[in-house]
């Protein structure tokens, strides 16, 4: 029986042409974010199951690979549950492996830390274009700033590496998940049912406002809370500013520093922005994970449809780590996405410099190729790229895939010169 070519489902194998535009991305971003002071790190892509299991992932907790024990820790005779069976999973993002590493690395770390994670995640979900079963993650967080200017230089430092991939006119949105609960108490919801309530309004772009009205009524809610809840988005609507009339509305249930929060680091962001970009408040904008307790953004893109990256504060996190609470606040680019959009887009990797394919004629003698591969050397040393290869038969094929590999140049060397 023949042995499966094809990879795991929700997996891919990556072509060069790919792989040299996603290097080129890692370059880009890591260059950028280093100037705004991000330092890279590297985590272990599997982690324990407990704390990925800890009801801080949202959805994706139902997702996890989870890993076996081994050796003599494994005994599927006298296994009575699945903590018998299971004591890790590979990672399915970025966040918990940065907490668990600052959180057993502190001592040794600057405050604020300011970290560059990029890396495979791993998430057994059902895949479709720009979604995969494993993806890389591209991952800044600042831990140890409690202002808001954590997120002004979060937010700056993505847009300013998008401007530098070749984005434009993509919006920034922001809410705080402060907002987001005092709506809800505003318009009589039980607390316990916040989470299902932002679960439904998160479908807005989706069914509506009407469908999130007649969804939050199929799902038992009073329906005079509804109408009031779902009346303050028609009010938002139709405000000169969205954002001032909410916090005004909702005021007995918000704290007053989640409005100036917001329009300090909108005021912020416009004022200081160097590239193509709206930053806008989004009342509908939720995020999935439950670790977030304050802001929260998202990143639009009008060549996708959807979000392609996004973060927040998560300033709780830490502390069930370490028993003290830091304040935390990240932003993760959607690599893959991005990947599929620039590839959509047939781009071409600027100013790649020179690139020199030498064609060699089977047969040629050695004295010869030795002259050949040392002018081959002699260039690369100069920083030009050269391909030293076999002539094929069909010259033409092969230089056609040579030129889709970037090379603008070729040399030929035949075994005798004077004849050819």
């Amino acid at each position: 029986m023949a042995l499966i070519k094809k990879p795991m489902t929700g997996m891919k194998d990556i072509l060069p042409k790919e792989m040299q535009i996603r290097d080129y991305l890692i370059g880009i971003i890591k260059e950028t974010y280093s100037k705004f002071g991000f330092t890279s790190i590297e985590t272990p892509a599997v982690e324990n199951i407990a704390n990925l299991s800890s009801k801080q992932g949202g959805e994706n907790e139902k997702l996890i690979f989870k890993i076996m024990k081994r050796g003599e820790k494994l005994n599927l005779e006298s296994a009575s549950s699945e903590a018998d069976l299971v004591d890790g999973g590979l990672r399915y993002d970025l966040t918990v492996p940065l907490v668990r590493f600052y959180s057993n690395n502190q001592a040794s770390l600057p405050s604020p830390f300011k970290a560059l994670q990029i890396g495979s995640v791993w998430r057994a979900d059902r895949p479709q274009k720009g979604r995969f079963r494993q993806f890389y993650q591209c991952d800044i967080d600042i831990l140890g700033e409690p202002t808001n200017l954590a997120e002004i230089e979060l937010i700056l430092a993505t847009t300013t590496t998008l401007g530098r991939i070749g984005f434009k006119n993509f919006k920034i949105k922001i809410n705080d998940r402060r907002i987001l609960k005092a709506m809800a108490a505003y318009s009589g919801f039980a607390e316990e049912s916040y989470d299902n309530v932002f679960i439904i309004l998160d479908k807005m772009d989706k069914i509506g406002i009407e469908g999130v009205k007649e969804d939050l009524i199929a799902n038992g809610y009073d329906a005079a809370s509804v109408e009031k809840y779902v009346s303050l988005f028609d009010g938002i609507e139709k405000a000169d500013n969205g954002l001032l009339y909410l916090a005004d509305t909702i005021a007995e249930f918000l704290p007053d520093e989640a409005k100036d929060n917001l329009l300090e680091i909108i005021e912020s962001v416009n004022g200081t922005k160097n590239c193509d970009f709206d930053i806008v408040f989004d009342p509908t904008l939720v995020r999935g994970m439950s670790y977030y307790t304050g802001t929260i953004f998202e990143i639009e893109v009008p060549e996708f449809g959807s979000s392609v990256g996004g973060g927040g504060r998560y300033d709780k996190m830490v502390g069930k780590f370490t028993g003290q609470e830091t304040p935390a606040c990240g932003f993760s680019i959607g690599f893959e996405r991005i990947i599929t959009i620039l590839m959509d887009n047939n781009f071409e990797i600027p100013n790649q410099g020179n690139s020199i394919a030498f064609l060699v004629e089977k047969g040629i003698q050695s004295e010869m190729l030795c002259n050949i591969i040392k002018e081959a050397q002699k260039l690369r040393e100069e920083g030009i790229k050269v391909l030293v290869v076999r002539m094929n038969k069909n010259k033409k094929f092969q230089k056609d895939n040579l030129i889709e590999q970037g090379y603008k140049e070729f040399k030929e060397f035949y075994k005798n010169p004077i004849v050819k």
